[in-house]
């Protein structure tokens, strides 16, 4: 539920009745403060929160936030994807009995929103996973735990139960997002541990299967996980011990010995590494083990032979709903539904893979058309505020992730950042919904958008 506290739950005012009101709550909360001169945590419009947290953020951190493939030009079609489309507004409608209440695979939402995964969380802040998550628990609003997180799942889902049970919550909703990797046993532990911890749903990332060509990364060098940040899940994975083990092993019999170039980058890369790893930072300083399970995880990391096989395969081994995310295609959504995956996620991964990509809301608009009155379709990539949302429901979507812009609010203010920045969503969607004559989102269809380029 949303929390009262952070004021993103009201009942109806005075001649009014009950609805959700999260837009004027919110509003509330701002404008109350604002009379004795206290300002929100982050700024409530996209262009300003980008804009301070690039600020605050380190280079290496805008380079992999920020970024997009080649000239970022499927960045650019994200947003002209939606700006297509303009809402049209409806007048003298009553719409007092607001709710943005969704249901999604047997849970009812408080909106239909997640939080997208994003990795390497901690070249923002320390324990990204577990901050993200808990703003999100706080609101009732799931989070989709990153495969390539920065705190083990375990401690970001125990996090986000505190918080929950805090609230007066019976739990904190929660997805988790897998990269498939070349060691099947690993895939499998991961997929047991996500299960263990209550996700409610699996993601399986398909557009990642290999890194894309991403310039702002490569023109510094900067690679996270060579630092071993944002593997997370892999060192905290018993399987993933296994194998760093195994990689140990075979170095020594082999008799070789790592090459080692002594220069100031170097320096920091071993430092790095041996903060970001489990254990004493003393003791990885001087053990083999933190370079090992670096060199491990970039041999096993993406798996280039993906396939639908695989996927599918993934039903004999759990028995949450599979959702496939990257789908761009109308055949691929046709092909994901007809093989019984039960969701999709239209993505291009915000524009980070693929230079010169379709937008991810044209994508959308033929992925409906295809399969949209079969199967449950979530949206990302371009969302910069609420009615971006209104747009993406409108166009058929039934939730919508958030990514970079959650992001950026923990770079400006951590956790609570985070949390202030989902409720300015929630809240803009509330408001653009009443202002535009719609109660709901189960209310939206094409109808309420003109296309006007």
């Amino acid at each position: 539920m949303m929390s009262h506290a952070t004021g993103t739950e009201v009942t109806g005012r005075a001649g009014d009745r009950s609805g959700d009101h999260h837009g004027h709550a919110r509003q509330e909360a701002i404008y109350r403060p604002g009379a004795f001169g206290r300002k929100p945590a982050v700024p409530t419009d996209f262009t300003d929160l980008e804009r301070a947290a690039i600020r605050r953020m380190s280079k290496r951190a805008v380079a992999y936030l920020a970024g997009g493939a080649g000239n970022s030009a499927t960045v650019d079609n994200n947003r002209r994807a939606l700006d297509r489309w303009a809402i049209v507004p409806r007048m003298l409608r009553d719409t007092s009995q607001r709710s943005l209440r969704t249901e999604l695979f047997g849970r009812v939402l408080p909106a239909p929103v997640l939080v997208a995964p994003v990795g390497a969380g901690a070249l923002v802040h320390r324990k990204a996973d577990v901050h993200i998550g808990a703003a999100a628990a706080a609101l009732g609003i799931p989070y989709i735990f990153s495969n390539q997180g920065s705190a083990p799942m375990e401690q970001t889902a125990a996090e986000m139960d505190r918080v929950a049970a805090k609230n007066g919550g019976v739990s904190a909703p929660r997805w988790f997002q897998l990269y498939y990797s070349t060691d099947e046993a690993l895939v499998y532990s991961l997929i047991g541990r996500a299960e263990a911890i209550g996700a409610e749903a699996l993601v399986v990332t398909l557009d990642t299967t290999q890194l894309g060509w991403r310039p702002q990364d490569l023109n510094i060098g900067s690679l996270p996980f060579s630092q071993a940040v944002g593997i997370d899940q892999y060192t905290s994975d018993p399987r993933f011990a296994e194998m760093v083990d195994e990689h140990l092993a075979a170095a020594k019999r082999s008799g070789e010995r790592p090459k080692t170039e002594v220069t100031l980058g170097g320096l920091r890369t071993l430092l790095a590494m041996s903060r970001n790893m489990p254990g004493k930072f003393l003791r990885n300083l001087v053990s083999p083990i933190p370079r090992a399970a670096v060199e491990t995880f970039l041999a096993t990391y993406s798996r280039p032979s993906l396939n639908w096989q695989d996927v599918t395969a993934l039903r004999t081994r759990t028995k949450l709903p599979i959702l496939v995310k990257g789908i761009q295609h109308p055949d691929d959504a046709r092909k994901a539904v007809d093989l019984g995956i039960d969701g999709i996620v239209v993505s291009n991964h915000g524009g980070r893979q693929v230079d010169g990509g379709i937008g991810a809301a044209d994508a959308l608009v033929d992925v409906v058309g295809a399969v949209g009155d079969r199967t449950k379709i979530v949206f990302d990539s371009g969302i910069r505020g609420g009615a971006d949302i209104f747009k993406a429901l409108s166009l058929g979507a039934d939730a919508v992730a958030i990514g970079r812009p959650h992001m950026y609010g923990l770079a400006l203010a951590g956790r609570r950042g985070v949390q202030e920045v989902l409720e300015n969503f929630v809240a803009e969607l509330d408001l653009t919904l009443g202002l535009s004559g719609f109660n709901s989102p189960a209310e939206l269809s094409p109808e309420a958008l003109q296309r006007i380029r």
